[in-house]
C-alpha cells in the first residue's frame, strides 16, 4: 500500500543495517507499541519473566555501535511512549535493555500516557536518520513486526516536528518513575 504517495520500500538485513552503521548526525526512533515480539528477543524476554539474572554482555553489540556513534558525534535519541501498568515486554525494556543503552550514551525519553492524554504524536513506528531519511516500522497488534517501510518523498516536516513533539513531551529515562 503506498505510503506519502509513494510505492513500498521494504528493508532487510544488511540493507536495513546500514541505516544505523552510516548515518552521519543523527538517528531518532519514536516506539508506540507497548508490546514487540520480536524472535531474537523471545529468549531474552523468556528469561527476565522468569526471573533469570541479566546474561552478562547483555545487548553489548547495540552498546558498541551506540558508543562508536557517541564518540563519532552522531546522537542516538529514542522516546518510548508508555501506558500504566506496564506489560511485561516494557518491564523488560525498563530493565534489561534501556539502561544499558543510556549507560552507551543513547538519549532515551518517555512519554507517559496512562491518563489518556492525547499526545499529538502518531500510532506509528519510525525511524529518523539525519532528519531527511523516514522508515516506518509496522507491526501487527500482537507486536510482531510486518516490516520496515522507507519512506520515499517524506513530508519530513510532520516527522521532525513529531519528534520535537515527543521531546517536548517526554522525561528522560533516569527520571521517569514507573
Amino acid at each position: 500500500m503506498p505510503v506519502d504517495g509513494s510505492s513500498p520500500v521494504l528493508l532487510d538485513g544488511d540493507e536495513w543495517q546500514a541505516y544505523f552503521r552510516d548515518f552521519q548526525r543523527s538517528a531518532f526512533r519514536l516506539e508506540v507499541h507497548q508490546t514487540y515480539t520480536m524472535p531474537a528477543e523471545a529468549e531474552p524476554v523468556r528469561d527476565f519473566l522468569a526471573g533469570a539474572s541479566m546474561p552478562e554482555g547483555f545487548n553489548s553489540p547495540w552498546h558498541q555501535m551506540i558508543r562508536d556513534h557517541a564518540a563519532g558525534g552522531r546522537t542516538m535519541t529514542r522516546v518510548k511512549i508508555v501506558r500504566r501498568p506496564l506489560t511485561p515486554y516494557s518491564r523488560y525494556l525498563f530493565e534489561w535493555c534501556i539502561p544499558g543503552n543510556v549507560t552507551a550514551g543513547e538519549d532515551y525519553q518517555i512519554v507517559d500516557v496512562t491518563d489518556g492524554l492525547n499526545s499529538g504524536l502518531p500510532e506509528q513506528d519510525f525511524w529518523l536518520f539525519d532528519e531527511t531519511t523516514v522508515v516506518h516500522l509496522n507491526y501487527r497488534p500482537d507486536g510482531t513486526q510486518i516490516n520496515r517501510e522507507l519512506i520515499q518523498d517524506p513530508d519530513v516536516g510532520k516527522y521532525l516536528a513529531w519528534r520535537d513533539l515527543a521531546l517536548e513531551s517526554a522525561v528522560p529515562f533516569s527520571a521517569y518513575r514507573t
